[in-house]
């Protein structure tokens, strides 16, 4: 039983091996697995984001995967929330939350809370931007001063995007932005401790290549081409911006080759990955393991049991 309420971030950049060792702490601790990568939200998208098998799944549950359909938009704010919720239930079944993902903005936002300015929208932005052209960005801005004059005073007159956002910010939720910055939503109040999984990098690298190859085997572009016409997906949608979908994509859109296809996407799963070292190489007070340990993970948590 649990004396303190702790949170485990298990972190690591594509190809570590997070949901393995996530899985082989399930079987020795009372854990609730909730998944903090931001591809796995989509119903559909299996193969390309090597998402557990549902076999897997069944029998060790990640929560927050297949969330969404391919062609909805999920923002931080919404993970925000939907892992709060799975924080509290977990320590309500007398459960460890176990957070597994590389997405390092989700796991930011979570820790440290989000700004609660509102998102922007294609209709506000529109119309402020057509004000701007049918008048100018100063006559704009003078408005502003009428109704939050604190921002006004700190954005230039000229400066057509920041203005539009104050704008916006105001319509969308009636208050200020001068008012609404400063504060947050989200944020951990209990204990955190953070695990980082970081193999050799030539290891990761020749993972990344490896599960590519598995993953064309098993029927990725099939996956991909089901899931653009079920969803009518195009380019612009969030879902295909994700490594790999991307680049099939656009092979099947004929701009590239099949082999220039397989190329591109193993050189931007590596990019990824070196995004993703360099963010978590920053990281402090986390345990960095080279592989899955068991036992470091006991001696992590000990003091909490």
């Amino acid at each position: 039983m649990l004396s303190n309420k702790l949170v485990i971030f298990l972190m690591g950049p594509t190809a570590s091996g997070k949901t393995n060792f996530a899985i082989e702490i399930a079987k020795k601790y009372s854990v609730r697995i909730i998944s903090v990568d931001s591809a796995m939200i989509y119903k559909g998208m299996d193969i390309g984001t090597a998402k557990p098998d549902k076999k897997t799944l069944i029998k060790f549950p990640h929560y927050l995967v297949d969330i969404v359909t391919p062609n909805e938009i999920y923002s931080a704010s919404s993970f925000i929330s939907d892992a709060t919720e799975q924080i509290n239930l977990a320590f309500e079944n007398d459960q460890i939350p176990i957070l597994v993902g590389g997405t390092s903005f989700y796991f930011k936002a979570l820790e440290n809370g989000l700004s609660s300015l509102p998102e922007s929208t294609q209709e506000t932005k529109s119309k402020y931007k057509k004000i701007i052209e049918e008048n100018s960005s100063e006559y704009l801005h003078k408005k502003l001063m009428e109704i939050d004059p604190v921002s006004a005073e700190r954005i230039h007159h000229n400066d057509s995007q920041r203005i539009i956002r104050a704008m916006e910010v105001y319509e969308l939720s009636g208050s200020p932005m001068s008012e609404l910055q400063g504060q947050k939503i989200g944020g951990i109040n209990h204990p955190i401790k953070k695990i980082v999984l970081m193999p050799e990098r030539s290891l990761l690298h020749e993972r990344i290549e490896n599960r590519f190859i598995d993953m064309m085997k098993e029927g990725f572009l099939e996956e991909v081409k089901e899931i653009i016409k079920e969803y009518n997906l195009s380019a612009d949608s969030p879902s295909m911006r994700c490594v790999g979908y991307r680049q099939v994509l656009n092979f099947l859109e004929g701009k590239n080759s099949n082999s220039e296809m397989i190329e591109n996407s193993i050189y931007a799963s590596r990019q990824l990955c070196k995004r993703q070292c360099t963010w978590l190489n920053a990281e402090e007070d986390a345990l960095f393991l080279k592989d899955a340990n068991i036992k470091e993970f006991s001696n992590l948590i000990k003091p909490f049991l």
